[in-house]
């Protein structure tokens, strides 16, 4: 969230994770790659994105040909090739190229690049296959508005795919889906695998939690209103077919939190003006399900001593007084509304990096609930609060104490104030939707990338609403390998259904399950002035159209599939929505109000 019309947004040059390695000329003996010169003359064995590549005769580093990727502003010039692997098995992928911002790398697995080579220089990267990866998607892309980058003798080292030796292992089975749901237990059936098929297992992220023979499996002994995440393999004497597609569940027994089924969610400038004046709170139209207070802010970075102080009357004239502003929220929570006091925006930079610090932030935190009697708190942690110390790769079990010390406030938190207590969450998408390709503690690149997605995984039991920023970000790869871009619906879609679907975790061999649907929605900027990104109405129902009903998807198919129980839309903020005559809430309650 922003302050001011100043907007920092996400740079995509620092969503990269490697340095430019030099080395010897590729081993073209054992390369698995067809046409990986480019000497035929064509893209054979080559496929690029929107007629982006092109095969040149100059600049070369060898032979006669090479590749040009016209990367621009609205493409990155992405080239790939899918070959035959081994699991569990060792590769080297090599290439040479020149330009600015040039990127080589494995689909969903390793990558590097370079931020420009006037001359060809080498690129480097290794990685090891899956238990069950049969097939590996090499690729190369520029970035956009950084112009033609080119590539030449490109090589993949490592023994050729196919079956092993004693051969026969199934195809993958297709189709995963829940056929029922209890309060502690999923059921799951799917289509089944070709081949001889001996049974089949069905695995959580890495773990196996059955093993049938039939195409159907109740997994047992879950915890009420928890989301998990499952694939399904075959497998018979001869080994294990490659994983099915992922499925989400949601156990039932979810406590009823107030809040309707399809929900408006804003933030309300109660600290400071920002050019778009200052509301109070009675004036704060019905429409509003959860009102976020703007901002909670600490003494100092690290000392969790959070303080909220209500605008001064030099910057809002029409402040209300406190006791006309807590009488307010009185009646707004009559009328079954819930406010929260929101924890840190763009200048709160909060780094819980002692347990002193976590202390200090709960009962601060709790002081300000109780004296406004809150229904609960906002976590809008931005730019340096939250990181990765190196060699923290597992989002299960994190490490680094600003993230472990901020999870522990707030399970004290929640644990305090019970069940009905609201927590919301409203990171960028650098900090969650960015880990599918860099994750800060695994090493190189920004440490922060990620660094959310601990914090969601520990809290995801607890967690009411979880509303990414949709904006003020850079291109961000979705599930299907594209990046994709503010301000329209297919960035809404695709991020969205990151978070339902779950996702592997950049180079930690991990994934993070998905969340339960009534705990998504995505945020967005009221106007123009409120944020980069500002999405049209139309493209905003058509993204909801998409995620709750399944239709008007454009090109993008959903992998999460659709989600009814979608919570809804966040937007920053109420106060530039007042400002612009109402237009978000006007376009935008009235179609979650129709919404099945």
């Amino acid at each position: 969230m922003k302050r001011s019309r100043l907007l920092a947004a996400v740079s995509a040059l620092a969503l990269t994770a490697a340095a430019l390695v030099t080395g010897a000329a590729p081993a073209q003996a054992a390369n698995l790659l067809a046409n990986p010169g480019f000497e035929a003359g064509s893209l054979s064995g080559w496929s690029c994105s929107g007629g982006t590549g092109s095969v040149v005769s100059s600049p070369v580093r060898s032979g006669s040909h090479a590749l040009a990727g016209a990367a621009s502003s609205s493409d990155q010039a992405l080239c790939t090739q899918t070959v035959s692997v081994l699991p569990n098995t060792a590769y080297s992928l090599k290439a040479w190229v020149r330009g600015s911002y040039v990127y080589l790398g494995v689909t969903g697995g390793a990558s590097t690049w370079t931020p420009g080579a006037s001359s060809y220089s080498e690129l480097a990267v290794t990685f090891t296959t899956g238990a069950s990866q049969t097939t590996a998607q090499v690729f190369l892309h520029g970035w956009y508005g950084q112009g033609t980058y080119y590539a030449d003798d490109v090589s993949l080292d490592g023994p050729g795919g196919g079956d092993p030796p004693t051969g026969g292992v199934p195809g993958a089975p297709a189709n995963p889906g829940v056929t029922g749901t209890t309060a502690n237990s999923i059921s799951l059936s799917w289509t089944a695998a070709t081949g001889t098929v001996t049974g089949y297992r069905v695995y959580e992220g890495s773990q196996v939690v059955k093993a049938v023979t039939g195409t159907t499996a109740t997994i047992d002994g879950l915890g009420a209103c928890t989301s998990h995440s499952y694939s399904v393999a075959a497998y018979n004497t001869n080994g294990e077919s490659a994983k099915s597609g992922i499925v989400s569940g949601t156990t039932t027994g979810c406590t009823n939190t107030g809040l309707p089924k399809h929900a408006l969610i804003g933030y309300l400038h109660a600290s400071f003006a920002n050019g778009s004046g200052y509301v109070r709170m009675a004036d704060v139209p019905a429409a509003w399900n959860i009102i976020n207070l703007s901002f909670g802010e600490p003494t100092s970075v690290t000392s969790g001593d959070i303080r909220f102080n209500r605008c001064p009357i030099a910057e809002c004239p029409n402040v209300e007084s406190e006791a006309e502003f807590i009488a307010a929220i009185r009646a707004k929570q009559a009328a079954g509304r819930k406010v929260l006091i929101s924890i840190g925006g763009q200048n709160g930079q909060v780094q819980l990096t002692t347990t002193a610090a976590r202390d200090a932030f709960v009962s601060s935190v709790g002081a300000i609930i109780d004296r406004y009697g809150l229904n609960g708190l906002d976590i809008d942690f931005e730019g340096h609060s939250l990181y990765f110390n190196a060699g923290d790769t597992d989002f299960r079990n994190p490490t680094t104490p600003v993230i472990v010390n901020l999870i522990s406030a707030l399970r004290t938190l929640k644990a305090k104030y019970g069940a009905n207590f609201v927590l919301t969450m409203a990171p960028e998408t650098f900090f969650v939707q960015v880990g599918h390709k860099f994750y800060g503690g695994a090493g190189g690149g920004d440490n922060r990338t990620g660094s959310y997605l601990p914090v969601i995984h520990a809290l995801r039991d607890a967690l009411t609403v979880l509303h990414v920023q949709d904006y003020n970000s850079g291109p961000v790869m979705g599930l299907d390998g594209q990046y994709h871009n503010i301000g329209n619906a297919d960035f809404h879609i695709a991020m969205t259904d990151m978070m339902k679907a779950g996702f592997t975790v950049a180079n930690t061999g991990h994934t993070f399950p998905g969340l339960r649907q009534d705990q998504l929605a995505f945020g967005l900027p009221a106007a123009v002035s409120a944020g980069n990104g500002y999405t049209a109405p139309a493209a905003v129902h058509q993204a909801l159209d998409c995620l709750v009903k399944g239709t008007n998807c454009g090109g993008y198919t959903l992998r999460g599939g659709a989600s009814p129980s979608f919570r809804g839309l966040m937007t920053w903020s109420i106060n530039w929505d007042r400002y612009y005559n109402w237009e978000f809430q006007n376009s935008h309650a009235p179609y979650l109000a129709a919404l099945p």
